[in-house]
């Protein structure tokens, strides 16, 4: 019979929440930036379109992850691509497509990321990342992502266009924004669930903003790289990284 005394871990089907996980995180919303205006705009399918193959990516992936019994980074990765794409198709749809605006966009999906973490914690009773090893819990863990990376993209495009603060000035103010999570990660008790979901958040619009710089025009203040090349170096970029830090899965204790 097993020790009540004693705890056990129980594996999640989410990584450990590491250095290079954040890293891979970063690189993974430049990539779904990119990527999605390489299939919206340099391909010509338009938003709604782009949106409809990025969400039948993410269908598909994410049935398998779902599917597997335990971690696998690969499949975990490509998943969070898939939302970072249809996250970045979706939102402009609705901000420029549907005129609601940069603003209105943002206000919209924060109030259904909230949401969703609310009914995510009312029923199993935490959003810690490390509780994701039920059915249940992944289900509420990829609605949540999907709704952050979505609303990333709309934070992003308005603090850099809207605010007028341009790529580089939006880059800088989420990336003082995570430095202080980070600080106040390792100066303070504030709760670690909260700490990470507001970085999880956070690195969606600095991706954003970093990957527009990479493909806008240089009127525009971006560099006009190639988007097609500009994912593909980002790919390599996130393939290499996992390489060389080998991701395990996160574990808690009863």
């Amino acid at each position: 019979m097993r020790n009540p005394t004693v705890p056990t871990f129980e594996p999640a089907k989410v990584p450990e929440v590491t250095l290079a996980f954040w890293l891979a995180k970063v690189i993974a919303t430049t990539l779904g930036e990119t990527g999605g205006d390489a299939l919206s705009m340099s391909a010509g399918l338009g938003y709604l379109a782009a949106t409809g193959v990025f969400a039948a990516v993410f269908g598909a992936v994410v049935a398998l992850q779902m599917r597997a019994r335990t971690f696998h980074p690969t499949v975990y990765w490509v998943t969070i691509v898939a939302t970072t794409m249809v996250g970045t198709t979706l939102a402009d749809f609705a901000d420029r497509s549907l005129g609601i605006g940069y603003a209105g966009g943002s206000a919209l999906l924060l109030v259904l990321l909230l949401a969703s973490l609310v009914a995510w914690w009312r029923t199993l009773g935490t959003v810690a990342v490390d509780s994701v090893a039920t059915r249940a819990a992944e289900v509420f863990y990829w609605v949540t992502i999907l709704f952050s990376q979505t609303l990333g993209t709309a934070l992003g495009d308005w603090t850099a266009d809207t605010a007028g603060l341009g790529y580089a000035g939006a880059a800088l103010i989420f990336g003082s924004a995570l430095a202080a999570i980070a600080a106040a990660y390792y100066a303070t008790r504030l709760s670690r669930t909260a700490l990470f979901w507001a970085a999880f958040v956070l690195t969606r619009p600095l991706g954003a903003v970093v990957g527009d710089f990479l493909d806008k025009p240089v009127a525009k203040g971006g560099l006009a790289l190639d988007r097609y090349a500009a994912s593909g170096v980002l790919v390599a970029a996130l393939v290499g990284l996992l390489v060389v830090f080998r991701q395990k899965a996160a574990s808690r204790a009863h």
